[in-house]
């Protein structure tokens, strides 16, 4: 966003014209752990018609990496992460339901991140971005939704990040949805995913080319990034699908590189080619501070240290809690808690325990197993 566009937007506004549109967050916009963001808008995407009564909105918070692109649309015709979830008879099915899907406050996906352009200097705001946290993102998002003039959502569903983010949205603004879909996500950041998130950080910030945050196209921290984004897919996967997908299968001799200690198992190759698609494509800065949000977050800071306590508080009429039995980021004992947790709250909870071997990522890429699920929970709503 230029600097004259923001100067033009001190009040909410919302944008239909842009894909993704934009929608401007109050200014100043208070951040929990001390300070403002000036100018601070969101990019979002739409799927399907909003009902008369303004009952039937389903918002859908993202992980760290996706856009609001969440599927396809007349507008935007690429095929969308969720593609295969969100559409005409689909899962999330947009003949019924009016779906929102948010890019995450902190992105670099078109909301306001460290990324944007500071108003004020007209420069990259880079580690002067106020420190972000995923309260701050939920109560973005929830500045979105009452912009549309949406009072309470029929259901607001988040995996991953955006699953430690709906608990965070629904713990702060109470009675804001009906229903909950909450996928591979957790209640407080653990010590295993913390570490990895940590090393992930730490391969960014020892690039020499990240330099404080200051570096470009020419100069980009693009090591740094691909081992961070390799830890990542290592954690997403479980090991059953590394084993049953490139067991110790070794790359063919005219693929190897010259380097002695270089590439020489096919799941090697796999995580260099993922990692080259994704550096450039995220920024760094952006990275770090979303990894370093879910880190901080514990909802049991609302519970006077309990996070039982946290989730009973929550109402809700009814939710969904989805998790994998391969997932080592955050496991199944994770979802056990958020579920018993919405119980203790009066909700209405099913839990779906999926052994798709796909781990973390399962719920990109199993839309059987995960579709199977929220397709009749929603038809029942």
């Amino acid at each position: 966003m230029s600097p004259d566009f923001a100067r033009q937007h001190h009040q909410q506004s919302v944008s239909m014209t842009e894909s993704p549109h934009l929608f401007a967050l109050t200014s100043p916009f208070a951040m929990k752990r001390g300070g403002s963001l000036l100018h601070g808008h969101l990019a979002y995407e739409t799927w399907g018609t909003l009902s008369a009564a303004r009952d039937n909105a389903v918002l859908i918070l993202t992980g760290l990496s996706p856009s609001a692109h969440a599927a396809s649309s007349a507008s935007d015709p690429e095929p969308g992460w969720w593609e295969e979830m969100v559409g005409p008879g689909k899962p999330i099915d947009t003949t019924r339901w009016f779906v929102i899907c948010v890019n995450t406050l902190g992105s670099c996906k078109g909301s306001s991140g460290p990324a944007s352009i500071d108003p004020d200097t007209g420069e990259a705001y880079r580690l002067d971005f106020p420190e972000l946290s995923l309260e701050d993102a939920a109560n973005a998002s929830h500045q979105l939704v009452q912009g549309l003039g949406i009072e309470r959502l029929a259901c607001l569903v988040g995996n991953s990040m955006g699953g430690m983010t709906a608990l965070a949205y629904l713990v702060l603004h109470p009675g804001s949805a009906r229903a909950h879909i909450s996928i591979s996500t957790a209640a407080q950041a653990q010590p295993f995913a913390i570490a990895i998130r940590s090393l992930q950080r730490e391969a960014i910030r020892l690039d020499p080319n990240w330099n404080q945050g200051h570096y470009d196209e020419s100069r980009y921290p693009e090591a740094g990034m691909s081992i961070a984004r390799k830890l990542g897919v290592i954690t997403y996967r479980s090991a059953m699908e590394w084993v049953g997908r490139f067991a110790r299968i070794r790359l063919d001799s005219e693929q190897r590189e010259d380097d002695p200690f270089g590439a020489e198992f096919q799941v090697e190759s796999y995580l260099v080619g993922h990692a080259r698609r994704f550096v450039r494509s995220f920024d760094p800065n952006c990275y770090l501070y979303l990894s370093r949000a879910s880190d901080w977050f514990d909802i049991a800071e609302y519970g006077h240290g309990s996070v039982n306590a946290a989730l009973a508080g929550i109402r809700l009429e009814r939710a969904l809690v989805i998790g994998v039995s391969t997932d080592i980021l955050f496991p199944l004992s994770q979802q056990e808690e958020v579920a018993e947790g919405l119980r203790g709250g009066g909700a209405k909870v099913e839990f779906a325990a999926l052994d798709s071997p796909q781990g973390h990522d399962a719920f990109l890429v199993d839309i059987a197993g995960f579709g199977g699920v929220i397709a009749p929970f929603l038809a029942s709503l």
